[in-house]
């Protein structure tokens, strides 16, 4: 298997875990001269790879941009993968994304996820909710004049842990043609969460809800599973945030 972004967050504990499963595991990374942006040494990464992981990331917040990186590295990989006969492509993705395109980023993975299915590689696509290490950035991201301006839109945050066991089984199996939607167990919302994680590492500004929707989410479930989905089985590591039912 080639892992693509294999020394990253997820790609680097997912590379742990198929290794300890006894899979042989490429990792595909700068450093190792593998440049999905510019093709450099993709080719050889890909080549012997039956199945390849896509879990490279990018900073970009900017629509142009983060389609850019997102849909031409993609593409880069699906023609490697077609010329070598790899025969499953799986893509770690953003539940919800496609409910958000006011966010550059999730519009860059949704062309990504696009680019996939446009593809010839058979493929599976595992969107996730946000991770728990997460959510102190959208903290940082809501501060305005020192207090967190939070709506009381729903989030589900998922253990990292979780999302890397899902993308192992799903690697080790057929590719689905489709996508499979992974959410933390609890559903929370958005002010209530910043509020009990931000006082339980100290961290003393005030959040403040008002009303409307953040990280450019169309509606106030847009970055929640709307439908049938896998649930991670590790709870968010903050007590007492006061969940909502319906999950």
């Amino acid at each position: 298997m080639l892992i693509a972004g294999g020394t990253g967050h997820v790609g680097s504990l997912l590379t742990a875990r198929l290794r300890s499963l006894g899979h042989e595991v490429v990792v595909g990374s700068r450093e190792d001269g593998f440049d999905p942006v510019t093709g450099t040494g993709v080719g050889d990464a890909v080549r012997g790879a039956d199945v390849v992981v896509d879990v490279l990331n990018s900073p970009e917040m900017d629509a142009a941009a983060a389609t850019a990186f997102f849909r031409g590295t993609t593409e880069r990989l699906l023609a490697a993968e077609l010329s070598t006969g790899v025969r499953h492509h799986v893509l770690l993705s953003v539940v919800g994304a496609d409910r958000a395109l006011a966010n550059g980023y999730y519009a860059g993975k949704v062309a990504q996820e696009d680019a996939v299915r446009e593809g010839d590689v058979p493929f599976t696509v595992v969107r996730a909710t946000q991770f728990h290490d997460f959510v102190p950035s959208i903290a940082d991201w809501l501060t305005v004049d020192g207090a967190v301006r939070a709506p009381r839109m729903l989030l589900q945050p998922v253990a990292v842990e979780d999302v890397v066991e899902l993308l192992a089984e799903v690697a080790q199996g057929a590719p689905l043609q489709d996508t499979v939607d992974l959410a933390g167990p609890d559903r929370y919302r958005l002010d209530d969460l910043l509020r009990t994680t931000l006082a339980a590492r100290a961290d003393g500004r005030q959040v403040v809800t008002v009303d409307g929707t953040a990280l450019g989410a169309e509606a106030p479930d847009a970055l929640v599973p709307l439908g049938a989905h896998r649930r991670g089985g590790r709870p968010y590591p903050v007590a007492g945030v006061p969940g909502v039912g319906g999950v």
